[in-house]
């Protein structure tokens, strides 16, 4: 018929159909009217009250759906502050809970240093190491000291004569003034991670490296031109040593700056290839300079020297070291003055002299005007007698209680272990042993 209207279909009649299906609900569900809020409650006698949180904007909608942020308390999200490295890695966060550095930018200021256990210390290693461990041991509150008896090994030795030389360097350094409550004092052998910490950094290290550092070149010399595999690879253990406990910082002499070199480098490509872990540690120079031989100044006095005048050993008699002075070779010249380069004899009993008294070179040199070398010689063995004579009497003593030593060894490095055993553990994880 001409007056109808056709019905609607398609979109038209969904939009009609939706709009009839609103209209129903409003009217049999009308909008409840706003709640009044209750006045907040008088706060308690003695209690704080926080400030009210900012009103909240109620989002644009239909106005009848409920606001998720009214529903909690306006005070902003936690944020967590991590280092760099805890989130550039998965086990990030791991490393930094297990090192102390979350939520603060600082490491712990740890020590390490070692000594050979070659029997009785010479003067060169007192002057050069231990002297500046006793000072360090005041200074710092976290110092390892170890008897690094597995590093003897590269060189032949006799069992027993090594056991005889652990016990006499403990008491050696014990009497010149390490505190065993002070720092650990502990043998190297008795912490396995020390070997086992070295394979594991042994695969990170190439071997032309190893083959280029003079220590091995000097070495091998003695050993027929051969050479053993752990005289090759001992700078790694050295690595070892100090990376094993996280130390970042290392009194070393001058000969020992290549191979700590080496224990940054291995450091770097560890944490390259694993992530942040270890940190690179630094070199502490004894201000000490290098003690010669006294029977040939173009080399450090040493131990292993085959002339017994060369070397001053701290526990000598004073005999002994009147005797070891009077052959020092010197020049022809009379008049005591230092030029290591022109007159390196008479300049090294300078530096000796200078290091036993505390005193400068140039007020060595003011007190030493008048005098010929003869004469100097003896003073500067008085000097040199009078420094280690309660030293001498202290090793004396120790020596006598050999179990009194070997309990100050064991009782480090159970201590040592103690420090050494989570940061292993996290070694082991990092590399794929667990």
């Amino acid at each position: 018929m001409r007056g109808l209207r056709k019905p609607p279909r398609g979109r038209a009649a969904e939009n009609l159909a939706g709009e009839a299906g609103a209209m129903k609900k409003r009217k049999r569900f009308p909008p409840s009217p706003e709640r009044p809020v209750p006045p907040p409650a008088p706060p308690l006698p003695g209690t704080r009250t926080l400030p009210a949180p900012a009103p909240r904007l109620r989002p644009p909608g239909c106005g009848t759906c409920v606001d998720p942020a009214r529903l909690l308390p306006g005070f902003p999200p936690p944020r967590f502050f991590l280092p760099a490295f805890a989130m550039a890695t998965p086990s990030g966060l791991i490393r930094a809970l297990h090192r102390g550095t979350l939520g603060q930018n600082r490491r712990v200021d740890r020590i390490f240093s070692g000594i050979q256990p070659t029997g009785t210390p010479h003067l060169g290693n007192y002057l050069g190491a231990i002297q500046n461990w006793v000072n360090l041991q005041e200074k710092c509150s976290s110092v390892l000291y170890s008897i690094m008896d597995m590093h003897s090994l590269t060189m032949p030795k006799e069992p027993a004569v090594l056991r005889q030389n652990i016990l006499d360097t403990t008491a050696a350094i014990l009497a010149c003034g390490i505190d065993p409550k002070k720092c650990f004092l502990f043998r190297q052998s008795l912490v396995p991670e020390h070997a086992e910490l070295a394979w594991i950094l042994g695969c990170l290290t190439n071997v032309p490296r190893l083959l280029r550092l003079p220590q091995w070149k000097m070495k091998r010399a003695s050993q027929n031109r051969e050479g053993t595999v752990g005289l090759l690879t001992y700078p790694v253990l050295q690595a070892a040593d100090i990376l094993l406990y996280k130390s970042t910082r290392v009194p070393v002499g001058e000969d020992q700056v290549l191979h700590l070199e080496l224990a940054q480098d291995i450091a770097q490509q560890f944490n390259k290839k694993y992530g942040e872990f270890f940190p690179v540690p630094k070199a502490i120079l004894s201000t000490t300079k290098k003690i010669k031989s006294l029977r040939d100044p173009a080399v450090k006095m040493s131990k292993s020297d085959p002339q017994k005048l060369a070397t001053v050993n701290i526990a000598d008699s004073p005999d002994e070291i009147v005797l070891k002075f009077r052959k020092a070779v010197t020049d022809f010249t009379s008049e005591v003055t230092y030029d290591p380069t022109a007159r390196p004899g008479v300049s090294n009993l300078v530096s000796i002299h200078a290091a036993v008294t505390g005193l400068s070179i140039k007020e060595v040199l003011h007190q030493a005007t008048g005098l010929d070398t003869a004469h100097y010689k003896m003073v500067v063995a008085e000097s040199v007698i009078q420094k280690f004579a309660p030293i001498r009497n202290e090793i004396k003593k120790l020596q006598e209680d050999k179990s009194h030593l070997i309990k100050v060894l064991e009782d480090g490095a159970e201590k040592a272990k103690e420090l050494a055993a989570p940061i292993y553990q996290e070694i082991r994880r990092l590399v794929g042993f667990q």
